[in-house]
């Protein structure tokens, strides 16, 4: 099998149940939006939501995706910044404890934290603190940590340093990697469509976006036609368009449409684009076909969207590890 290594920004995630969405108004938050915020903003949030019930775990974008290609039995690492503090501890010692090789920097701020907000039909908002994530610098990224790896996965949130993700993605091709990257947020890919136009050209060979984010990066409303404009100028491009599955092209073959799997019940979106991803990547690393890929995906993130947060028990992950062998042998596929 081959393997995965991810960097991105190393959180941890706070979840909260929203009543209704007046709090995204207030706080001026798009709703289904990634916003960074300061450290008093989270408070003042904090302070807003304190009596809601809420739950912790590790979050950021790429670690969801790296953690749960774990799970799945994929080798795995990542790489990312966290605090000199117990929270940094925690995460640090959490990556080892699924199985996922942790390569982690120290900063001097605390570590960064994500604001989860749910909304009653389990679209999440979020707010995040990056904290020490927001200090990995390019001069830290050292070709060494990609040795041994077949794919990166990179989070779009990091394209926010430019100088960081291009070094990232340099040192990844000049061992041999294959790019992937999720846009993760379509006002992150509007305030950095020039460089990720040039970044998707340049280096990456998998680009992973939801509809937003591909008529964001391609001013294409129609994800079909998103799908082939972005396949344009890589290899591959997988734009999830919510219920209505998944368009995959590559570049010099046809779109291939994989639909989704049904959830028991739509919880919490949260993390559901990232379980796609892993389970995705999961379908590759094992050199299965792109319907298998996609279906495995949408196994992943069916699953997720059931519970609060990214953490499941292993009741779930031995539901899904049946379903993928099913997929392998073609007696499941969407």
């Amino acid at each position: 099998m081959k393997k995965v290594i991810g960097i991105g920004n190393a959180l941890t995630d706070i979840l909260v149940n929203l009543p209704s969405d007046e709090l995204l108004r207030r706080m001026e938050l798009p709703r289904g939006s990634m916003s960074l915020v300061e450290a008093e903003t989270q408070l003042a949030i904090s302070k807003h939501t304190a009596d809601l019930p809420r739950a912790l775990s590790l979050g950021g974008s790429a670690g969801n995706t790296i953690r749960a290609m774990a799970s799945l039995g994929v080798p795995t690492g990542f790489i990312g910044k966290v605090g000199a503090d117990t929270t940094g501890d925690f995460y640090e010692r959490a990556l080892e404890n699924l199985g996922v090789r942790p390569t982690i920097l120290r900063g001097q701020e605390h570590s960064g934290r994500c604001i989860s907000l749910i909304s009653p039909d389990g679209e999440r908002t979020m707010a995040t603190f990056l904290g020490a994530a927001v200090e990995m610098s390019a001069e830290e990224i050292r070709g060494e940590f990609f040795a041994g790896y077949d794919y990166l996965y990179l989070e779009g949130y990091l394209v926010q340093n430019h100088d960081l993700i291009r070094n990232i993605a340099i040192q990844a091709k000049q061992f041999g990697l294959e790019v992937a990257i999720d846009l993760s947020s379509f006002n992150v890919v509007n305030e950095n469509i020039d460089f990720l136009h040039a970044l998707v050209a340049d280096y990456v060979d998998i680009v992973f976006a939801n509809q937003d984010e591909a008529t964001a990066f391609t001013g294409e409303s129609d994800p079909l036609k998103a799908a082939e404009l972005i396949a344009g100028k890589c290899r591959m491009a997988v734009v999830k368009i919510g219920t209505r599955g998944t368009y995959i092209k590559l570049t010099y073959d046809p779109v291939v449409h994989v639909g989704i799997m049904s959830a028991a019940s739509r919880v919490d979106t949260t993390g559901a684009g990232d379980f796609y991803a892993a389970g995705f990547m999961y379908g590759l690393c094992n050199g299965l076909s792109i319907r298998q890929c996609g279906t495995i995906g949408a196994i992943a993130a069916g699953k997720v969207i059931e519970v609060v947060g990214t953490t499941f028990g292993q009741d779930a992950w031995n539901e899904i590890a049946i379903l993928i062998k099913h997929v392998k042998t073609e007696q499941y596929l969407f």
